[in-house]
């Protein structure tokens, strides 16, 4: 037998519910059925008690009246009239048309029902029955009757119990069948309500297995409907996050695979002209040509070199060799190897740097960092142009300020300078020369030491890169 079928969500999802309705129906039913019968046999028997008590008054007073029980023993009519009224039941039988007496012929204990009245009976002080069924007698419960303070006769009466075929009975059992019926009712509803509520959740479930397919066959245009707040609409919507940045990283490898092959493909091909010209006998096997070669060939080794640390920084595997290090030194020395740059570039500098202010950091990364800021600055500011450095101390981090002058980034693609091979189209394009990697590599350092790097416009009308690095807690004479 295939029991797999069975081994579904919507199964489940019915058994649970309808069975969890179920039984807390049966159990209702249970419950509602015992209380109810124990507590309308507790009614009826006080109510007997009160309705005794009458009766028993009444007993009291013939006697008082008769001097004994003589007469009212040889009228049985008597004593069921006596009874009924008693017992605020109907009298047995009604006056004729007419206003003729009744029919004394008739018999009163044929048009008594079946309640207190016939379980019970009349018995003297010597305990002998003088009215009533003297076969359950012996099950009877007897009630005193007292006449100035002397016992002279018993009222007896058979607990309800003993009584089987009562009015009673046919009552709690008629409220039996009533319960029976509104419980399989609950549990009709129960089933209907299980097989709906499974259908509705399983519904929205097979839509989201059908995304998460099409997902796992590259179909990231695919979308599901988010429609509520509940749970499964947040699941929705989060399915559709998802699958936009699925897409966003698919377009994004793709934009990645396409730049890459252009940056390799220019100095590939300055290579390959200058090797084809050497060859063809175009340009001559000088000192020249050979230092064309190496500048190409060493364009093309810093874009690999570029490139893997930047698949190294995705992996987790670039290392750092960190040791307390004054920040003010390394973006000296970076600056001062590229002054003489700097001067030729009509750029000037204005340097400023708290020389207390230490981090714990890699030197040679953190010097990578600082050279690809100068290069950047170097390739897309225009002279006579400025740069401005400073290094501070700020509570627990520091904080480097690497900003310079005119031409500066449209305000909409500040945040996609750090993104890798990303340029800015117009002045800061592709006419530098530079790789669009040297921010994405920044970054990807800084946030190696836990520090953010963050581009703003500068008020210099350029560029403004604001570094934050955790301080090093050994660090002496910052506020």
């Amino acid at each position: 037998m295939d029991t797999s079928r069975f081994d579904r969500l919507y199964i489940k999802l019915f058994a649970v519910i309808a069975g969890a309705i179920a039984v807390l129906t049966l159990a209702t039913y249970l419950v509602f059925s015992w209380s109810f019968e124990r507590g309308f046999v507790q009614y009826l028997h006080r109510a007997d008690e009160v309705r005794l008590e009458r009766l028993i008054d009444r007993l009291e007073t013939v006697y008082s009246k008769e001097g004994g029980w003589l007469t009212l023993a040889g009228d049985r009519e008597r004593w069921v009239e006596m009874t009924r009224d008693a017992l605020g039941l109907p009298r047995s039988s009604t006056a004729l048309p007419g206003g003729a007496p009744p029919d004394r012929k008739a018999n009163p204990l044929r048009d008594t029902p079946l309640t207190i009245d016939r379980r019970l009976m009349l018995i003297d002080a010597s305990r002998a029955v003088l009215i009533g069924p003297r076969e359950v007698a012996v099950s009877a419960v007897l009630k005193p009757i007292e006449v100035q303070g002397a016992t002279v006769g018993y009222l007896g009466y058979v607990p309800r119990p003993e009584i089987i075929e009562s009015i009673e009975r046919v009552y709690v059992e008629r409220q039996h069948l009533a319960f029976a019926a509104v419980t399989a009712g609950m549990l009709l509803a129960a089933m209907l309500l299980g097989a709906g509520l499974a259908h509705w959740l399983t519904r929205r479930i097979r839509a989201l297995t059908r995304g998460t397919n099409a997902l796992m066959q590259g179909d990231y245009a695919v979308r599901l409907s988010a429609k509520g707040h509940d749970e499964l609409s947040q699941l929705a919507r989060d399915f559709n996050a998802l699958a936009e940045t699925l897409s966003a990283a698919r377009d994004a490898r793709r934009q990645w695979i396409a730049d890459i092959a252009h940056e390799l493909r220019t100095p590939l091909s300055v290579l390959r002209a200058e090797i084809e010209s050497l060859q063809d006998g175009v340009r001559p096997l000088d000192q020249t040509s050979i230092e064309s070669l190496a500048s190409e060939a060493a364009r093309l080794a810093r874009l690999v070199e570029d490139l893997h640390t930047l698949s190294m920084s995705d992996l987790g595997a670039l290392s750092y060799h960190k040791e307390p290090v004054p920040i003010a030194e390394v973006i000296a020395d970076v600056i001062g190897a590229q002054r003489r740059a700097t001067v030729e570039r009509g750029l000037e500098l204005d340097v400023h740097l708290d020389e207390s202010a230490m981090v714990l950091a890699d030197e040679t990364r953190l010097s990578q960092v600082f050279a690809n800021l100068l290069q950047n600055s170097l390739r897309y500011t225009d002279a006579p142009g400025k740069i401005a450095v400073s290094a501070r101390p700020s509570g627990d981090r520091v904080v480097v300020d690497w900003e310079d002058s005119a031409p500066g980034v449209p305000a909409g693609e500040l945040a996609r300078l750090t993104d890798r091979l990303y340029r800015v189209e117009g002045s800061r394009s592709r006419a530098g020369g530079g790789s669009g990697l040297g921010l994405a590599i920044a970054k990807a350092i800084v946030e190696g030491h836990g520090g953010t790097l963050t581009a703003r416009a500068s008020s210099l009308g350029g560029l403004l890169i604001e570094i934050s690095l955790p301080a090093y807690k050994g660090m002496k004479g910052h506020g």
